[in-house]
């Protein structure tokens, strides 16, 4: 058995951290580096790419709404073609970086609230997907499973990478619970590492409502800016690595 650990990173602004991104690094196979629009600049992008691309790391792009105030939370309502320019921008501006350093861009996500109107929306879905095909057919979509973000990506030929979010609660239906709901983000480090144990042992997880949720997973998703990220991402690992399973970086699961 073999799974993708992977991370939101490289989150900060100028002066301002958010997390402890070297010590995740230590730890993880893939990271989703942000671009510049819910957080990150160029010199953050650059050093984490690099960062990661020395540690064998996957680098990816993490997009989102150009909402640095909300951390890209917040619901922004624009044309589906201005938004695919918003991820064009975004995806061009990580691919640019990582090129001066020698390495690529091999996979990207959609962050908070574009990711969920996305995911919930074929028809937002669909030009975002068209406009990452035209950049890059072989770019890989980590994304959850049954979504409009999923349909499209399959549409155009985009390899996809389902992942699952750890410290997050799912609906009956696989979506994610909204963050203004109680008990949509597990706090409790014993609790998430439970559901760690059930996904890889049965391959589904329980809902919010514990209905259990087939889940063919390739990666397991750690938020960054998680209070006690980097403990529950080594503790995640090590429950991969008892299970007999190894952490790989997801460019060598598909």
């Amino acid at each position: 058995m073999k799974i993708d650990l992977n991370a939101d990173i490289g989150e900060g602004y100028g002066h301002y951290r958010m997390g402890d991104d070297e010590a995740l690094m230590d730890i993880i196979t893939s990271a989703n580096i942000a671009c510049g629009f819910h957080a990150g600049d160029p010199v953050i992008m650059d050093r984490t790419l690099r960062q990661a691309a020395a540690r064998g790391i996957d680098i990816g792009a993490h997009v989102g709404f150009p909402d640095m105030l909300g951390f890209g939370r917040r619901v922004i309502q624009a044309d589906p073609q201005e938004l695919a320019k918003y991820v064009l921008y975004q995806l061009g501006a990580l691919s640019g970086l990582a090129r001066a350093a020698g390495c690529r861009v091999g996979h990207m996500s959609f962050h908070g609230a574009l990711g969920n109107m996305a995911a919930a929306d074929d028809a937002l879905a669909e030009p975002l997907l068209s406009a990452i095909a035209q950049f890059d057919p072989e770019i890989i979509i980590s994304v959850s499973t049954n979504t409009a973000i999923e349909r499209a990506a399959v549409r155009h030929g985009l390899p996809c990478a389902t992942a699952f979010l750890a410290d997050r609660a799912y609906d009956d239906q696989g979506a994610l619970v909204s963050r203004k709901l109680p008990g949509a983000v597990i706090e409790d480090k014993q609790a998430v590492l439970q559901r760690v144990v059930e996904l890889l042992r049965t391959g589904s997880v329980a809902s919010i409502t514990g209905t259990p949720l087939p889940m063919p997973v390739k990666q397991i998703l750690v938020h960054g800016d998680t209070p006690g990220a980097v403990a529950l991402a080594r503790a995640i690992r090590g429950a991969i690595e008892e299970a007999g399973g190894s952490v790989t970086p997801v460019s060598q699961l598909l």
